[in-house]
């Protein structure tokens, strides 16, 4: 190889042994530098690997010289600190709608962006080894379809799958292709959604992205501009419970003065907690109505009533008669 050339590999070779065997506590010294450099067929001398990483300070790594021991040269600080990657890795692990596969891939690469002592923190697991993943490796594609697609102005067509009792794909429709208009994609109950217009229903619906099968662009432009105008994502993600529809009703609910972090959670801060003795409060609040909302309401027991409307507490009271049904 030229002299020039040598110089070339011989500078990226220094870089890559910085970025991935350095932080505060793993320094390499110029002589193990020049050792490297050795293994790699590049001679060497101390003064010219002082020189390469002075240029790489002055291209922007920020390489910190530490004088006590263990001394040596090490990277200070990178795009992402371990505390950041290891929220990332904890997110991609706990992602119910990221396969097993591409979380282990995933990983990996995040694994690349801190040194190799960092790299063995990052592989933890976090408890999540039984935990359901989804199964479905198109997701990716399709949201990387959606999101050109909403960039584009342009509808999409796919098929939508359901699971029967014998854990088979089931396409629902008879197998015929949803026809919508893309808007949003938001994350909500452990899975992704993609927020569209659909034109039968002449409304804002809301469809698992890994129940999505045969995924196009087509090249309409899309519908629903203005009912998305008036769309909140926020406000609906709070309504809606288990991302199952249902009627939109202002409903008042009593509620223990222990349960005010669980409605701030659901609700948000903003929500008015009015107290109504000593032990209780009310709220009004803005929901969907469904099986999924009552059960919610279940799971808190005796700590929260639904204050009204009537019809509400009617349709929980059946609601509440139907299962017990299924003891008697």
């Amino acid at each position: 190889m030229a002299k020039s050339g040598m110089q070339k590999m011989k500078i990226l070779l220094v870089m890559k042994e910085l970025l991935e065997k350095t932080d505060e506590n793993h320094p390499v010294t110029v002589s193990e530098l020049v050792l490297m450099l050795g293994r790699n067929g590049i001679a060497a001398e101390r003064k010219s690997v002082y020189h390469d990483i002075e240029t790489l300070i002055k291209f922007g790594l920020d390489i910190e010289n530490r004088r006590e021991q263990p001394s040596g040269y090490y990277i200070a600080s990178r795009d992402f600190e371990l505390p950041e990657l290891k929220l990332l890795v904890d997110a991609v692990q706990c992602a119910r709608f990221i396969t097993r596969k591409k979380s282990e891939e995933l990983i990996r690469k995040l694994e690349g962006l801190a040194s190799k002592e960092e790299a063995r923190q990052l592989q933890r697991q976090v408890f999540v080894l039984n935990r359901i993943k989804t199964k479905n490796e198109n997701i990716y594609y399709s949201v990387n379809q959606i999101h050109t697609a909403i960039s584009q102005n342009a509808k999409i067509r796919f098929q939508y799958y359901e699971w029967t009792v014998s854990k088979k794909m089931h396409l629902r429709r008879n197998g015929m292709f949803y026809e919508i208009s893309p808007w949003a994609l938001t994350w909500d109950d452990e899975n992704y959604y993609m927020i569209g217009y659909d034109p039968q229903g002449k409304m804002l619906k809301h469809y698992r992205v890994d129940k999505m099968l045969n995924l196009n662009i087509l090249k309409e432009p899309r519908e629903g501009r203005e009912l998305f105008a008036k769309f909140d994502i926020a406000s609906y993600s709070q309504k809606i419970f288990g991302m199952f529809g249902g009627t939109e009703e202002t409903v008042r609910l009593i509620c223990r003065n222990g349960l005010a972090g669980v409605m701030i959670d659901r609700f948000g801060r903003e929500v008015p907690i009015c107290p109504t003795d000593e032990n209780h409060f009310s709220i009004l609040v803005r929901v969907n109505v469904s099986q999924h909302f009552f059960g919610w309401l279940f799971a808190l027991g005796n700590g929260v009533k639904i204050e009204s409307p009537d019809r509400v507490v009617k349709q929980f009271e059946e609601h509440m008669e139907r299962i017990s049904q299924n003891y008697k």
